[in-house]
């Protein structure tokens, strides 16, 4: 099964850094993110994800700012974040920096007060006794009828209205599989006619939609399997399985979003230290090599402890960044490395410590004579490992300690709790 949609070659090497603009910074606007963006263009960052620039409905509001998610009208910036004016600056001055945005799109449904629902209830799912549906528990949003034509121009007309008007690179969508795969071939194609764009669904288990509209999509089973292999409820041995499943389920080149966080993991189920603990360090290592592209939410680099409130203003502190320089590392070598490449032209990866070492996993991936080695202990006990592996030998540079160590034919490597080796050829 092959990929019909083609990837911005600017993709093909980057990660992903979510911005929260609400919780950035003590303003929470557009002009006060701006002043980060030079040390984001420092650590490496590619491409910007805005949570949705939208404003946000006023009837049925969760909390007293509600959720972003809520979109009052498609065609509009929040005031609270600033002005249509503030947005195009952000993404010019982002693009000077060498990074591209893309923003977050919400197409199921709407806030109960968006423009729409006076102008065109009809465009709305109704039940059977003609009230608007609001999907889950999701009380403060109301669900839109794919079934409508008219609705479905209106959406991609509004898509296309922030590509031309603020010059954003592609849109990050909400809940994609609870909207048709059709429409979303549609909106590919007709932002394509304006200029290329990457998107990423928030779906994993829709295939169609990274075959035919989609770039990226989540890696949710796995962020779970982390989190219990850190609670020493899974291992090492379990993300074999999953890898095989991936493999078995998706084109080669689609791209497979790897995180450790993001804003709703953040704010409903813990921080990346909190479930994670000591494990959240390999674990980062982890997304950064292999297949896929690496996400960063708001605020890990600042090592942020707090779960941020999502209905109301809670600032990051950015008194400290105790894992900045580690994610400059790992950025600039999935910049640099063409063993990392994203999607079907990355290096292969090539098992190590499947079905040897239940608590080690280690692999190695290859291209144009570039090597990398990966050995991750995930358990919370000291681990011994030895490469054995005639494809693995030589001069290698440890990416972390900067030494030059030699593997000869064999060579045990005593790694700590939670421990990792990267080496380079």
């Amino acid at each position: 099964m092959n990929k019909t949609v083609q990837h911005v070659a600017w993709s093909r090497h980057a990660n992903i850094y979510e911005v929260n603009i609400r919780q950035y910074t003590p303003q929470g606007t557009f002009k006060a993110f701006e002043k980060h963006l030079g040390r984001l263009q420092k650590m490496g960052v590619d491409i910007l994800w805005l949570m949705p620039i939208n404003p946000i409905g006023k009837e049925n509001r969760k909390g007293s700012l509600g959720s972003y998610y809520s979109v009052q009208d498609y065609e509009a910036v929040n005031p609270h974040f600033g002005t249509l004016q503030d947005l195009k600056t952000l993404v010019k001055k982002a693009h000077a920096k060498g990074m591209h945005v893309i923003i977050d799109w919400v197409a199921n449904h709407t806030s109960w007060d968006n423009v729409w629902v006076k102008e065109h209830p009809d465009w709305y799912e109704k039940d059977k006794n003609g009230h608007f549906v609001s999907p889950y528990d999701w009380t403060d949003v109301i669900s839109l009828d794919y079934n409508n034509k008219q609705m479905r121009q209106a959406m991609i007309d509004a898509m296309i209205y922030w590509v031309k008007k603020a010059d954003v690179d592609g849109f990050r969508c909400d809940v994609a599989g609870m909207v048709p795969v059709d429409f979303w071939q549609e909106a590919r194609t007709a932002l394509g006619k304006v200029k290329p764009v990457f998107m990423l669904a928030e779906d994993e288990d829709n295939v169609a939609l990274v075959k035919d509209a989609f770039d990226m999509n989540y890696t949710w089973k796995m962020l779970h399997l982390m989190n219990d292999i850190a609670q020493g409820k899974k291992n090492a041995a379990d993300i074999w399985d999953y890898l095989k499943w991936n493999k078995e389920t998706f084109p080669p080149d689609v791209y497979r979003m790897y995180f450790t966080s993001n804003h709703d993991e953040n704010s409903w189920n813990g921080t990346a230290l909190e479930r994670l603990g000591d494990a959240f360090k390999v674990f980062t290592v982890f997304d950064y090599t292999i297949p896929g592209m690496p996400l960063i939410y708001s605020g890990q680099e600042a090592g942020n402890t707090k779960r941020l409130r999502f209905f109301e203003k809670d600032t990051i502190n950015w008194d400290k960044l105790p894992y900045a320089s580690f994610y400059t590392e790992l950025n600039h070598l999935k910049k640099t490395n063409p063993v990392l490449e994203n999607g079907k032209d990355g290096g292969k990866l090539v098992p190590l410590s499947e079905g040897i070492n239940h608590n080690i996993f280690a692999f190695y991936r290859e291209k144009q004579g570039k090597q990398l080695v990966v050995l991750l202990n995930l358990s919370n006990q000291q681990q011994e490992f030895t490469v054995n592996n005639a494809q693995v030998k030589g001069k290698y540079h440890d990416f972390f300690t900067k030494e030059e160590i030699d593997i000869p034919s064999g060579r045990t490597f005593h790694l700590p709790a939670w421990g990792y080796i990267l080496l380079v050829k």
